[in-house]
């Protein structure tokens, strides 16, 4: 299995998700060339919808993709629209239109996962890619690294940028393995055809219902044709860390008996088997590059996603890395070790707050739900999340 020949280092990029095909395309926008190394047969994405807010719009149409974003893309009128479990009493929401725009340049969106990866897939070159290659371990030297496949082959680059999931085996290279700790929640995903949804759920809207133990989100996806639901309940025995597992649907609606009947109606119209889907938490990683070899996205930083920036960090990440390795020049070791100093600091605030979401949102009725619902109330969301939406990853380079 042979690289490219390539302008400047030979970068190897493991895996072929969204945030190592990012890390191509701007890898590309840079002046450099890369190897992408997908284990699937193809280049495919599994889940469902996304939230991508202005910190990653933003580098988006810097990779100049925007025209195949917007075509899937559904943009958002009204964000984090915080309801009451029982009765859908509105509690918080963001004015996003209009508004979104003047404070941080561009509109937030809801995007089928897939469709996201097809966004960055489009700024990649084809022959840049290598599918059915599953990367098993890196091993370096001061000279080289050296990727093992799982066929027995090997590769040899001078740069490896490991963007291969929770599950990384890049990440061995790079930081010692540490346990993931489990969270006692599971999460639920499911899409509903825009004909069998409740007309309620079409709006184009992020609204998010917060119960005891429990939340709710639906948004619109596909151009207004599906609306996604994400639910996050309590896991009880159940622990399979798994994209491909499912739940029956009755098994979802019995964790939301009681609930509203806008929830429960949207749950019973889903379209098949709801895919299941339990939490495990990780520590924030202190090093993320080690010599040649370096993490991006959830190799990098996993998070709980109730702050729907998983996929934006990775898109953040990407441009950062290709900035670093392009300004670099031939020194990779402190390009890397450039990468890694402009991002921690971020990411692991992101996991820590979206940790602490996993307890504000699930709380009892009773005190202290009654002043999280006040604080909600008195609060200006929008404003709230500055630091996430106003961040320009690249900015803070040129800093």
């Amino acid at each position: 299995m042979s690289a490219l020949t390539q302008h400047g280092p030979r970068i190897a990029v493991v895996g072929g998700g969204i945030g190592g095909l990012a890390a191509a395309g701007f890898l590309r926008r840079a002046g450099l060339t890369a190897t992408v190394y997908e284990q699937a047969p193809e280049v495919a994405e599994v889940g469902a919808g996304l939230i991508v807010a202005p910190n990653a719009v933003r580098m988006l149409r810097r990779l100049d993709v925007m025209d195949r974003f917007l075509r899937g893309a559904v943009p958002l009128e009204w964000g984090w629209e915080f309801r009451r479990w029982a009765n859908g009493d509105v509690l918080s929401v963001e004015q996003l239109s209009g508004r979104c725009e003047e404070l941080y340049g561009e509109r937030t969106y809801a995007v089928h996962r897939a469709d996201l990866l097809a966004t960055v897939r489009s700024a990649v070159p084809d022959e840049w890619i290598r599918l059915g290659a599953r990367c098993t371990k890196v091993e370096q030297d001061s000279d080289r690294a050296v990727l093992h496949f799982a066929d027995g082959s090997r590769s040899e680059a001078d740069i490896v940028i490991g963007a291969d999931g929770i599950h990384s085996a890049v990440r061995e290279a790079v930081a010692e393995p540490g346990p993931p700790e489990y969270s006692g929640l599971c999460v639920f995903r499911a899409i509903v055809p825009a004909e069998a949804a409740p007309a309620f759920t079409l709006r184009p809207a992020q609204t998010l219902w917060i119960g005891p133990g429990r939340h709710f989100v639906h948004y619109p996806l596909a151009g207004g044709k599906a609306v996604n639901i994400f639910a996050a309940a309590p896991a009880g025995e159940y622990a399979e860390e798994s994209w491909t597992a499912t739940a029956t649907a009755e098994e979802f609606l019995a964790e939301y008996a009681g609930w509203d009947s806008r929830v429960t109606d949207l749950i019973a119209a889903a379209d098949g088997a709801p895919m299941r889907q339990a939490l495990f938490d990780r520590a924030p990683l202190r090093q993320w590059s080690r010599g040649r070899v370096t993490l991006l996205g959830d190799a990098a930083h996993s998070m709980f996603p109730f702050f729907a920036q998983g996929a934006a960090q990775s898109i953040e990440d990407a441009a950062v890395l290709a900035r670093c390795l392009a300004e670099g020049g031939d020194a990779p070791e402190q390009a890397l070790a450039r990468y890694a100093a402009a991002r921690i600091g971020r990411t692991t605030r992101l996991q820590e707050v979206s940790r602490a979401r996993k307890n504000v949102n699930h709380l009892a009725d009773g005190p202290e739900q009654q002043a999280r619902d006040v604080s909600l109330a008195d609060a200006d969301p929008l404003l709230a999340s500055g630091w996430i939406y106003g961040y320009d990853a690249e900015a803070v380079l040129d800093a």
